[in-house]
């Protein structure tokens, strides 16, 4: 077994329930929910004038490898109507593999760290809460510790339904 972080994020329709419905394939398609962060809000990052996100993090436990877990998340998305016409869009949901244990994967496909981990204050929010002192296997700083260091100054606050 091995622990995944999971980065789930919505900006299009009713962003609580694709959250959830997200949360409900990933247990049934990659492993079991140890725990999960709290909903935070946060504006749109890297293009502004989008909807406003929902973020949560999952701590899994899984069996299936890195590439497994990824072919396993682009099924979730389409099944739950992503569409992927450019980088920065809209979106019903997105899935990011944050970590995979202390593993570090560099392919074109996958890079394991998420390589934008230290500079998104909406995902170190909720990763911070479930895993303050993680040592991130790149960087080798807590996660506590990247959050403080981060220049992203977009708002990011608990969300409530």
């Amino acid at each position: 077994m091995q622990t995944v972080y999971l980065l789930l994020g919505s900006n299009l329709g009713d962003r609580n329930t694709y959250i959830k419905e997200a949360s409900v394939l990933l247990a049934q398609l990659v492993g079991k929910i140890i725990r999960r962060s709290g909903i935070y809000e946060t504006q749109s990052w890297g293009v502004e004038n989008l909807p406003d996100y929902l973020n949560q993090v999952l701590e899994m436990e899984t069996e299936l490898s890195p590439e497994d877990i990824l072919k396993k998340t682009q099924q979730i998305e389409e099944k739950l109507l992503r569409e992927r016409t450019n980088k920065w869009q809209s979106r019903t949901i997105d899935i990011d593999i944050l970590f995979y244990g202390s593993a570090i994967i560099n392919t074109n496909q996958l890079k394991i760290p998420h390589p934008e981990i230290q500079n998104r204050l909406f995902t170190l929010v909720p990763l911070n809460e479930l895993v303050p002192d993680y040592i991130h296997p790149v960087l080798n700083k807590p996660i506590h510790q990247l959050k403080q260091e981060v220049k992203d100054k977009l708002l990011v606050k608990k969300f409530t339904s």
